[in-house]
């Protein structure tokens, strides 16, 4: 490859780390290729003061990097899975879908208390829809605060703001080197996490002859087939990476993918919630019959009633 190759990506600490780790990757396979990092501000990069829930849309974190695909100035996107959105555009396609990191959700609290030790009314930090409406869930008594900002302007927040604790993605936290701030890792049976948290996309052009090879050793099969599994109930569920929907895969046994899934009220008094197992080659197909379980218990009404 005579041209060297750009990367782009977002510009948070945790953006750059994750495609400085990916660049790494191919000068350790490609010594004598040139790569470039170059940072890109995306729509939900811009709006900080908002919940993103609110500012609606899809691909806020990725359409800016995306539009520079299509104008030739990068030719390769690292994304965080759990904000690519279901629907890439025409010409576009995911090369490879890393190795997952943890999944799970962490919190962080003040004085180094447990969720379900916190006390009654304790006031908790979090961007997501996803999280507030499980811990809503658990514990009605708490007040959720919305937070926005990246990982180290949310720890700081913590304290700055009065919070009891805030909830974050273990992966982030782990892949930075701030895994010591974690007070508990939550179990997925009390935070579900979000669709592709923890692994990587690597996006490029579909006719991109050059670095369509390249991206090939990155796939990592096993999350691939889980992550596929979980986009394709969210696809079903036509839901947002903003909205209260999560799901986890699993393969066991390396014979059995097992999926779990749940749609829940934003205040949390309903959740929907439900499980289902089968060939791991078949990935989608078990996100859309679990999707199509979750719509028939209930789900349809409370994705309607959020959206409107």
């Amino acid at each position: 490859m005579s041209q060297p190759l750009i990367i782009g990506t977002r510009g948070s600490a945790l953006a750059l780390c994750q495609a400085h780790m990916i660049k790494e990757e191919l000068e350790a396979a490609l010594p004598d290729l040139e790569i470039r990092l170059k940072k890109i501000k995306t729509t939900g990069d811009k709006i900080t003061d908002v919940p993103l829930a609110r500012v609606g849309g899809k691909g806020l974190f990725v359409k800016e990097i995306e539009e520079a695909l299509f104008r030739n100035e990068i030719g390769l996107a690292v994304h965080s899975m759990k904000d690519v959105p279901t629907f890439l555009p025409e010409g576009l396609h995911l090369a490879a879908i890393t190795r997952r990191e943890d999944p799970r959700d962490v919190m962080i609290s003040r004085n180094g208390k447990h969720l379900l030790d916190l006390p009654r009314g304790a006031r908790i930090g979090t961007s997501s829809l996803r999280r507030q409406s499980q811990i809503k869930h658990l514990r009605p008594d708490f007040e959720i605060i919305p937070l926005r900002g990246n990982l180290d302007t949310r720890i700081k927040k913590l304290g700055r703001e009065g919070l009891d604790a805030i909830v974050l993605a273990a992966a982030g936290l782990r892949r930075l080197g701030l895994e010591d701030r974690i007070t508990e890792y939550l179990d997925p049976e009390i935070c579900l996490p979000a669709i592709g948290q923890g692994a990587l996309g690597l996006e490029c052009r579909v006719a991109d002859g050059q670095v369509n090879p390249m991206l090939a050793g990155f796939n990592h099969p096993a999350t691939s087939r889980c992550v596929r599994a979980e986009r394709a109930l969210l696809k079903r569920l036509e839901g947002g990476c903003q909205v209260p929907i999560a799901a986890y895969a699993q393969i066991r046994d390396e014979e059995r993918l097992v999926l779990e899934g749940l749609v829940a009220s934003v205040d949390g008094t309903r959740l929907i919630r439900d499980g289902t197992a089968g060939d791991p080659e078949q990935p989608e197909a078990l996100g859309l019959e679990l999707a199509e379980r979750l719509l028939a218990q209930g789900a349809d009404d409370i994705l309607k009633e959020i959206y409107q």
